[in-house]
């Protein structure tokens, strides 16, 4: 399939989707979500086991397209069009990339703006260049709250402190501080994000990759589980990695004392 707002494509298991409307810095219309799904539906058949998420241009995302049609007019009010647009646009993508039975890794080549934070944080290890930065541009700039996500991603990965601090006062935090607060994985040169979030994509393709989703679910659990809640947890997971042919794999090259050889299965 042709894109015309998004690059898709698929080479040695690490499928790469690259958001492509630089002249708005990769705002999110309709139309680009809507390529973003088709995109991420495919997955299953196109032989990726990692999915590397990114963008075109000198921005990642700057959230909302609010020049363009997302949030159409009608007889409830702004308000209205803003919910319905969540509801049937932005969550059911964050959903879907946070869903994924694969591992995700966001490379950050700009700034990540509203939505666009919750786009970049969502992925499973998030690496940033030097030059990138994250803007929460929602309440001091727009008089909204969080979305997309983000308010979610930032309080378990921040804190409460530093979350409203940034919801509220809508201070510029730079890759360098994201990485040191906890925020992102690591910070990186600018001429070198390419090749290091391709790498971090190919080492996890290489992997296990059906424990992976199990490990994203465990941790985002621990975050409200009690400690014999979270045993319970690990314990089902446990119960079902042991039988798939990874671990079956993994056990065996322990046990011979070479590397596995992970199939994702």
């Amino acid at each position: 399939m042709s894109y015309e707002t998004i690059e898709f494509t698929v080479l040695d298991g690490v499928a790469v989707l690259a958001l492509n409307r630089p002249a708005v810095l990769n705002a999110l219309s309709p139309a680009m979500v809507g390529e973003m799904r088709i995109a991420l539906a495919a997955l299953p058949d196109s032989g990726a086991r990692a999915l590397l998420l990114t963008g075109r241009g000198k921005g990642f995302c700057a959230g909302a397209d609010l020049a363009g049609d997302v949030f159409s007019s009608n007889a409830g009010g702004f308000g209205e069009s803003v919910a319905q647009a969540l509801d049937t646009v932005f969550n059911p993508l964050i959903e879907a990339l946070y869903g994924l039975d694969l591992p995700v890794v966001s490379a950050i080549n700009g700034v990540a703006a509203g939505g666009g934070i919750g786009l970049a944080l969502v992925a499973d290890i998030c690496i940033a260049a030097h030059s990138a930065s994250f803007v929460q541009v929602f309440g001091p700039r727009l008089g909204i709250v969080p979305d997309a996500g983000s308010s979610w991603l930032t309080a378990r990965l921040l804190g409460r402190a530093r979350a409203l601090g940034l919801a509220m006062l809508g201070d510029r935090l730079s890759a360098a501080d994201a990485a040191a607060w906890g925020l992102i994985w690591r910070a990186v040169p600018d001429d070198v994000l390419e090749a290091e979030a391709m790498k971090v994509a190919r080492t996890l393709a290489d992997g296990p990759t059906r424990a992976f989703p199990s490990i994203r679910r465990l941790t985002d659990a621990a975050a409200t589980n009690t400690l014999p809640e979270q045993l319970v947890l690990e314990r089902d997971q446990q119960r079902i990695l042991a039988d798939t042919a990874d671990t079956i794999e993994g056990v065996a090259a322990f046990r011979e004392k070479r590397r596995p050889n992970f199939q994702g299965r």
